[in-house]
């Protein structure tokens, strides 16, 4: 499922137009970044956890040209289903 078929299923269950839907999709999601801007997690009971994790610096090979390329640290998005969320798929 993308945004779009997302948006048609919040649009139908809260009984207002796509654009309502996707606006508010988009305040969730934004929700979402802005709390792990602030804090680095974001808790929805039920469904999971979102974390901000380091990554560590690493040596990858380039496999058009065979080349040694040492990687950057950085930081990415790491998510954890709740209970809710598992026992339900």
């Amino acid at each position: 499922m993308n945004k779009a078929a997302l948006c048609e299923v919040l649009a139908t269950d809260m009984r207002s137009s796509k654009a309502g839907a996707e606006r508010a999709l988009n305040a969730v999601l934004e929700g979402i970044v802005r709390g792990l801007r602030r804090t680095g997690e974001v808790s929805l009971v039920g469904f999971g956890s979102f974390r901000v994790r380091p990554v560590k610096p690493r040596s990858v090979v380039n496999p058009r040209t065979g080349a040694r390329i040492r990687t950057r640290a950085g930081r990415t998005v790491k998510f954890r289903p709740g209970k809710g969320l598992r026992s339900s798929i």
